[in-house]
């Protein structure tokens, strides 16, 4: 164990209580309101059936694959520099695809039924039938790696083949979840055939503040309690990849909003102009969690600067969220059965049992992390190999 994880420590023991005690308060009070008065308890109607417990579970679903292919750019593509963080990756894929599943469990109302109706039903060819299998693979191979790691079998062939399953697993699965949205021609705003890209891209972004934070969380904020390779990761590559795929995400975002903002499709126009840049708090989102952190990334003497690169994990975690959230119901809050010329927009804003769900699907994520920290070794990895010609000169 590292002596620098103050997660090991009674700080540890102290998160895992206190987010178990909020998940389960946030599980009960969602679960006594949706067992008085089910899907009532949330603000959603038939014209916007997806609210924010979605959202949620999109922002968490993404979160989790994009944890996994940036553990794959060590344990299959072979940037050794990121090993120092690649079994807390794997962790923190596994347990953010937990929450986000508890979360869509919680939403889709009986929540044992779909352990049987789904895989009984076999709708192959429904999308969600297959995200739903995709994503069942993603967690056994995740569960899989980590027990490899677990066992110092990092290298071994079979290792390097359940690294490879995984990172296909997540492909499949985030590509699959973003053709949900991306198919669906009756929505405008999301019918698009760039879609996984899209969320390739901002699932990356999410997966390198996790990171980042969490690193950050488990040595006390403090770089110099970590070890050396880890550091030195912190300083060098890592916030270079930060840099870039935060830019990415910035253009995709940019090359979509000029788009829907220019367009002859009223149903995406009125969208941009009259829900997204009319909210101020996609606003502040778009312009505070996402565009300020990668103009910080892009200057040299910010970007390697410790409170620097947990304020852009924050940001870039609050300003994914909004950006999932806006996503989901911006695709619905146009009418699908009124005439072009009726403009209004439908309203919709999240119930507190939605919150609850949200809260509930947060504090699991810290529960179950915390617990990793305190009874896993997350900052373990391989030992470095000695350089070329040193045991010939032994």
């Amino acid at each position: 164990m590292n002596k620098g994880n103050i997660l090991q420590g009674p700080m540890g023991l102290g998160l895992m209580v206190v987010s178990a005690i909020v998940a389960l308060a946030a599980f009960g009070y969602a679960f006594m309101d949706l067992s008085s008065v089910g899907h009532r308890s949330f603000n959603t109607t038939s014209q916007i059936p997806w609210g924010q417990p979605i959202a949620t579970y999109l922002y968490f679903a993404l979160a989790s694959s994009g944890l996994g292919m940036i553990a794959a750019l060590s344990l299959v593509f072979g940037f050794k520099q990121f090993l120092p963080i690649a079994k807390r990756a794997i962790f923190l894929s596994f347990v953010i695809l937990i929450a986000g599943m508890a979360v869509l469990a919680m939403e889709l109302g009986y929540v044992f039924r779909m352990l049987w109706v789904i895989p009984l039903n076999m709708q192959i060819q429904s999308a969600m039938f297959w995200m739903g299998v995709f994503y069942v693979a993603d967690l056994i191979f995740l569960l899989w790696k980590f027990q490899k790691m677990e066992g110092q079998e990092w290298d071994s062939k079979t290792s390097k083949q359940i690294g490879i399953a995984s990172f296909l697993a997540v492909l499949l699965a985030s590509g699959n979840l973003a053709l949900i949205f991306g198919m669906m021609s009756m929505r405008p705003f999301w019918f698009d055939g760039l879609m996984p890209i899209y969320f390739y891209l901002t699932a990356v972004a999410s997966g390198l503040a996790a990171v980042v934070f969490f690193t950050y969380f488990a040595y006390g904020f403090n770089r110099a309690a970590m070890p050396e390779r880890t550091r030195a990761m912190f300083e060098g590559p890592m916030p270079k990849l930060f840099a870039a795929v935060l830019g990415g995400t910035v253009l995709f975002i940019a090359v979509r909003a000029v788009t829907g903002v220019y367009t002859n499709n009223p149903e995406i126009s009125v969208v941009w102009r009259e829900f997204l840049f009319a909210s101020p708090v996609y606003q502040a989102s778009l312009w505070l969690g996402i565009v300020a952190p990668f103009v910080i990334m892009m200057i040299a003497g910010l970007r390697s600067n410790p409170s620097m690169q947990v304020l852009v994990s924050i940001a870039v975690f609050a300003g994914l969220f909004a950006e999932r959230y806006f996503f989901v119901v911006g695709g619905q809050v146009v009418p699908l059965f009124r005439g072009t010329w009726e403009w209004g927009l439908i309203q919709y804003t999240p119930s507190m049992t939605e919150w609850a769900l949200t809260i509930m699907g947060s504090a699991m994520l810290f529960a179950l992390y915390a617990a990793g920290e305190r009874f896993l070794n997350l900052s373990d990895m391989p030992a470095e190999p000695a350089p070329e010609g040193a045991t010939a000169a032994a």
